[in-house]
């Protein structure tokens, strides 16, 4: 392997729209597209070849290969633009590369097939707004698409601290400044902190990875920030309970309390393949906090959360990942076999029937 062959195999990538690549020793190069592994035709790849691109990666991070590293998040770009998020691990004595196509562009809700509503979401002057899901499901796409949209409508200084950079903007109407964890700052939490200092009206924070971080980005809420974060969780309950979980028994219900004044929506996200097989489309729960669901987090009665989801759909456009994969079948988008493969429920064929 050399950098020619590297980068060759990256544009491949990029041409064929996959979104992400594999370079793993004994195995040639797999490609991930429209959900599926493809196995190239390329050789198998030897030690050497993946510690030689875990080296070119680390460099482009101001990192050295040594002993030391097992696992590393870090990007990497093309001179030809096209970026990557790159995940850097260790199996059974050798490096392992995962890379993440980041699309060139940011699209707009419409193009991503997302509901408009995420753009009154974002009207919010303050609070918690999170996007949630399983590892390579939209989140990154979707939050950077809503503050993509915050840059062009409205006038704020918008701070972003992730782990790693992906989507690179360019200020517009708004004015935002870009953090990288392990280059830029320590943390999410000191940057979190040194945030507060810089004048922000809106602050991304890449992952919720712990409960310093979970209780730094409550605190900017409260203090009149719009924040957004991510959680690797599955729904709105889940993502509460999540968030309640991080912290000892006796903390719980004040953190019950402060989330239900803070929390404003959770956009939690699957994608799921059309009829044809060939494109994929996001099914999206979106939970809204409205006064009767603030009631149930404060209370602790998260079950009844999801009726509250579904009979909000035409005040409040929020919706249930049920209603929403039902929405598909009958538009003709999604089959009910798909839909039956995503759905947390047993009575989706019921609920068809009754629509």
């Amino acid at each position: 392997m050399d950098a020619k062959t590297f980068n060759q195999i990256l544009e491949i990538a990029f041409q064929k729209k996959v979104s992400d690549v594999h370079f793993e020793v004994d195995n040639p190069p797999f490609f991930r597209g429209r959900g599926q592994i493809i196995r190239s035709k390329l050789p198998n790849l030897v030690h050497e070849d993946t510690e030689f691109i875990a080296k070119a990666i680390l460099e482009q991070n101001n990192r050295e290969l040594n002993d030391s590293v097992r696992d590393f998040d870090a990007s990497y770009a093309l001179d030809s633009g096209g970026r990557f998020r790159v995940s850097i691990f260790r199996q059974r004595g050798h490096f392992g590369i995962v890379m993440r196509v980041i699309p060139p562009h940011i699209g707009d809700f419409s193009a991503l097939n997302l509901p408009p509503v995420l753009g009154e979401i974002t009207k919010s002057p303050n609070g918690l707004i999170l996007v949630t899901g399983p590892t390579g499901n939209g989140k990154s796409t979707t939050m950077a698409s809503m503050l993509s949209h915050l840059n062009n409508f409205f006038s704020y200084n918008i701070i972003t601290i992730e782990d790693p950079i992906e989507f690179l903007f360019t200020s517009n109407k708004s004015c935002i400044i870009q953090r990288e964890v392990g280059i830029d700052t320590d943390n999410f939490a000191t940057a979190l902190k040194s945030a507060l200092r810089m004048d922000p009206d809106v602050i991304m924070v890449g992952e919720m990875r712990d409960a310093e971080t979970i209780d730094s980005c409550i605190k900017a809420a409260e203090t009149g920030h719009l924040v957004f974060s991510t959680l690797h969780t599955q729904g709105a309950v889940s993502t509460i309970n999540r968030l309640v979980g991080n912290f000892p028994p006796e903390s719980q219900d004040i953190i019950r309390q402060r989330l239900a004044d803070i929390l404003v929506a959770t956009i939690s996200l699957r994608l799921i393949k059309d009829k044809t097989g060939e494109k994929i489309f996001p099914v999206v729960e979106i939970m809204r906090t409205t006064t009767t669901i603030q009631a149930c987090i404060r209370e602790g009665r998260l079950s009844e959360i999801e009726k509250h989801i579904e009979e909000g759909r035409s005040q409040y456009h929020m919706q249930t990942l049920d209603q929403h994969l039902i929405e598909l079948c009958e538009q003709d988008v999604i089959t009910i076999e798909e839909a039956k493969r995503f759905t947390h429920s047993t009575d989706l064929e019921r609920k068809l029937t009754f629509t």
